[in-house]
């Protein structure tokens, strides 16, 4: 059964209000600071989780005992080189 031309017309319209409004979302999605916004949104909601703040207070814990090691191990290596300077100086 062939269509009339006011259903076409019609069909046509509401085509083109729903690409219209696809359109709008899309501009709408793609602009960098909502983007931006999103992901600040989204970060800060992940930092709110107790399972992620338990990960990174021990993330944080083990950078400070690697941090104390290699302080503990340079003041080690230079009171080591000044004791040999001292002695090399005695010998010479």
């Amino acid at each position: 059964m062939a269509r009339s031309i006011s259903d076409i017309e019609r069909d046509i319209a509401r085509t083109r209000r729903l690409l219209a409004g696809t359109l709008d979302e899309l501009a709408e999605r793609s602009k960098p600071q909502r983007l931006v916004e999103d992901a600040k949104q989204e970060a800060t909601s992940k930092l709110q989780d107790p399972q992620v703040q338990k990960v990174l207070a021990g993330i944080a814990g083990a950078v400070a005992v690697v941090v104390l090691i290699g302080s503990y191990r340079a003041r080690r290596r230079n009171k080591d080189l000044r004791e040999i300077r001292r002695i090399l100086a005695e010998r010479g």
